[in-house]
């Protein structure tokens, strides 16, 4: 038979089920769509990054430093500025607003900029061209968000400290910000050049100071970076070219596509899942066509190449399906993820993206359908006479060859498409692994419920339960196919939502344990200063609760060798940062001593005072314990001793810190104090944060509950793209349970009918349907979230390093709506079993 012939043969037989066939393709349609959708979005973002990246840092190279620039610095750019290059200055920091009108006060991000700022890129106002009246007095360009909590509008007066700036517009479009940011603090800019007269940036204040430089088209951004390394090394400035900025933005937009992609090629095996049970349904009615095309002589290969090119045909097409959905999906994803991207994505269609898609779709769809069409082979012509003749028993299924290799094909292939999407050979064999052991974990738990069901069912049961209960366990049950692929969408669901609320309770103060009961804190509050904003605080009736020291230093030596030796030969962000440290004789509950004791009241004559170092830090700098760090305190040399290491959960909004001295180290040095204190009234806490403003207008407060929503409001969006992302699971499920149903309608009709003949009625017929799918939707839901639970956990323990606690409710809706889900489905997608007559079953 020619490969025309049997072309020809696969088109006319398909002719009777193509809308059927095509509607269970749909399944792989669904994974295609996810991939080209996270591919196709990956790309734009990568080329938006790639065009916009001198917008994005302003310059072309950025010099940035958490401390005022030194003269040395300053007499630096003062000569690049006369060399013709341009030179632009930031000043930024956190600093409580106050709208006079309305006493209303507000956290707020202030960025100061030299006229100069920014090189590139355009900052879009409301109204329209108001950045370049910034500089022309004493303005400010501000949030709408901070108009909107304050009552305020455009041409009120802001004050920031002991100054005041007339707000003269909204802020639309910053390149290089994320929307997501203005939630912990609205931004307000205002003319670096009236910094000084707010009078904010005092002793201990933190501040980011910045130089954008614009360069000549010749010179190079990183050979410029080196030179100014070298002639600034002792100021300890950063250096940031628009390379570096494009390869960071680029590697979290990589990081984001593999973490989405690992649920788009789940939701694709799943696909294949339900092209299995697809074909196998089909090859099920086409028993006889195959058994006479034996009969008129065509080869076992034939026959198998026949039906091969109808499935690969059908998963052409559900792919090309899919590729479209995806391209509509990618267009529809900068409004999920926005948010979380600086720059302004155009999409448009990736070729490569849809064709990555197409081919793994195809490649997929076709190495699942050959598992099931293998069984061809084994159709003999004496079947068209008697359809149980020469029946393979089941161990030389599993000891056939082909059939074998097909699945170690279809194995290889998931590990090395896992591979390629992770871009890395562990984290592909390591993603291979975690998804074949969920769904092993799946596959053992259908296998349990196909058991138990048979020996749980009662005698003293309504017949309609025992009838839909034992349908669990019946020849060509759909059991496994229904729990593996529901079960994943239930598991994936529970997951994302016990790991966000999980987070949420350690990151609220108090969350779930309630042993810290601030929800306001004053910050930078100077010496002098902080008895008045204790007695303020006591004055309205409110406890002080903490007040914590804050001391902010730097590293000299490391056990008698100067921090520029050892940066030299081990780099480090440790060894250049500025520290900002504290002292107490106490641990707090966000953490616990891993290494050593905790610190003396007192250190002995003779002894050096004693230091806690986190232990993230302490293996960054290489310390042990009894390990010598001398620390610059404002040019005053403190020699300590390492007696302890801690861990710390950063995710608490406690005052923590890298390094804990003991109480008499850091006696004498000067330092700032945090206080906290409880207010529940909303109103009662504004006003206490309006009174210490007015007296101390360089204190800042946080008030922790504003906090609390942004962060809330940040979780809901990062769940929501990735719950977007995995709903593809769930409704890939939905398909593979329509197949399911699919590969057993000749049995059920058939059984249906016997019913009927042996008085069964119509309503009788349903309530065993809804029964059997009730049940598997309980037990796959079931399965699902108890893997939920066992993955959440892993992840909040091991990953995120908070304690794990259970959401009941939440697991219970989920629970119950994926089990209302897979009996409304399979009650609709069966209605022809209790609907149809003798005759009609006798035809099919």
């Amino acid at each position: 038979m020619s490969a025309r012939a049997i072309g020809a043969l696969a088109w006319r037989d398909s002719r009777t089920a193509r809308r059927r066939l095509l509607l269970f393709m749909s399944s792989i349609s669904i994974g295609v769509a996810a991939l080209v959708a996270i591919d196709g979005y990956s790309a734009n973002v990568v080329r938006s990054v790639r065009e916009q990246s001198r917008a994005l840092l302003g310059g072309d190279l950025s010099l940035g430093s958490r401390e005022a620039f030194p003269p040395v610095m300053d007499t630096v750019l003062d000569s690049l500025a006369r060399a013709g290059i341009g030179v632009g200055r930031t000043a930024s920091f956190a600093s409580m607003a106050v709208i006079p009108r309305t006493g209303g006060t507000r956290l707020v991000q202030v960025r100061a900029t030299s006229p100069e700022v920014p090189f590139y890129g355009t900052i879009e106002t409301e109204p329209a061209g108001r950045w370049p009246l910034l500089q022309r007095g004493r303005n400010a360009l501000v949030d709408q968000s901070l108009l909107t909590e304050l009552d305020a509008h455009v041409g009120d007066s802001l004050a920031l400290g002991d100054a005041r700036f007339a707000i003269i517009g909204v802020l639309r479009n910053v390149p290089g910000d994320v929307g997501i940011a203005s939630a912990l603090g609205p931004r307000v800019y205002i003319p670096l050049r009236d910094v000084a007269a707010t009078g904010l940036l005092r002793f201990g204040s933190r501040a980011e100071y910045e130089a954008l430089l614009r360069l000549p088209g010749s010179a190079s951004p990183s050979g410029v970076a080196a030179t100014l390394r070298n002639r600034v090394a002792p100021a300890r400035i950063r250096a940031r070219t628009v390379q570096d900025t494009e390869r960071n933005l680029t590697e979290g937009v990589q990081q984001l596509d593999r973490f989405l992609g690992v649920v788009g090629l789940v939701a694709l095996l799943l696909g294949g899942i339900g092209v299995a049970s697809a074909i196998h349904a089909y090859l099920e009615e086409k028993t006889d066509t195959v058994a006479v095309l034996r009969c008129l002589g065509a080869t076992a290969r034939q026959v198998l190449a026949i039906y091969l090119l109808e499935a690969g045909a059908l998963g052409l097409v559900g792919a090309i399906a899919g590729a479209a959905l995806g391209v509509a999906l990618q267009y529809a994803m900068p409004h999920v993820l926005g948010d979380f991207i600086p720059v302004t994505v155009a999409p448009r269609a990736e070729p490569a993206a849809i064709f990555s898609g197409l081919a793994v779709g195809l490649w997929v769809a076709v190495l699942f359908a050959l598992l099931p069409l293998l069984r061809v082979r084994r159709i003999s012509p004496l079947q068209a006479l008697r359809r149980d003749a020469l029946a393979s028993p089941a161990r030389r299924l599993l000891l056939d060859a082909p059939r074998l290799a097909a699945s170690l094909a279809l194995a290889a292939s998931v590990v090395a498409i896992a591979i390629a999407r992770a871009g890395s050979t562990v984290r592909g064999l390591a993603m291979s692994l975690g998804i074949g052991v969920a769904l092993l974990l799946l596959w053992g738990s259908a296998l349990l419920v196909s058991r138990a069901a048979r020996r749980l069912v009662r005698e003293h049961w309504p017949f309609v339960v025992r009838q839909g209960v034992a349908n669990l366990y019946r020849p060509a049950n759909q059991t496994r196919a229904v729990i593996l692929a529901l079960g994943f969408g239930a598991f994936l669901l529970g997951t994302l939502y016990l790991v966000q609320r999980n987070l949420l309770d350690h990151l609220i103060p108090g969350g779930a344990r309630g042993d810290v009961q601030a929800n306001l804190a004053f910050f930078d509050v100077q010496q002098d200063q902080a008895a008045g904003v204790d007695s303020i605080i006591r004055a309205t009736g409110h406890p002080v609760l903490q007040r914590v020291p804050i001391v902010p230093m730097r590293i000299a030596s490391i056990n008698g060798q100067p921090v520029a030796a050892l940066m030299k030969a081990h780099p480090s962000w440790a060894m250049r940062r500025e520290y900002r440290s504290s002292w107490r004789d106490t641990l707090i509950a966000s953490e616990r001593v891993t290494a050593g004791r905790w610190l003396s009241a007192a250190h002995a004559a003779g002894e050096l005072p004693e230091i806690s170092v986190e232990k993230d830090v302490a293996g960054e700098l290489g310390l042990q314990l009894g390990d010598t760090v001398t620390w610059d305190v404002q040019g005053v040399r403190i020699p300590t001793r390492v007696t302890s290491l801690r861990e710390v959960t950063w995710a608490r909004f406690e005052p923590n810190f890298f390094v804990v001295f003991s109480p008499d180290a850091l006696r004498g040095a000067p330092y700032t104090e945090v206080l906290l204190t409880r207010v529940d009234d909303d109103a009662a806490r504004a006003a206490l944060q309006r009174g210490v403003v007015r007296r101390y207008s360089n204190v800042s407060s946080i008030d922790l509950s504003l906090i609390e929503r942004a962060v809330q409001g940040i979780l809901d969006k990062v769940s929501l793209a990735i719950r977007f992302m995995a709903l593809f699971s769930v409704a890939t499920g939905v398909l593979v349970l329509l197949s399911a149903v699919a590969a057993s309608r000749r049995q059920r009709l058939r059984e249906g009918v016997l019913l009927r003949t042996l008085g069964a009625t119509r309503a009788q017929i349903a309530r065993i349907l809804l029964s059997e799918y009730a049940a598997l939707g309980a037990l796959g839901s079931a399965a699902g979230v108890l893997l939920s639970i066992a993955g959440a956990w892993a992840l909040t323990r091991f990953v995120f390093e908070t304690p794990f606690t259970l959401a009941v409710p939440a697991l219970a809706v989920i629970a119950i709506g994926m089990m209302a889900l897979t009996a409304a489905v399979g009650f609709w997608s069966s209605r022809e079993v209790y609907r149809g007559t003798a005759a009609g079953a006798l035809s099919a």
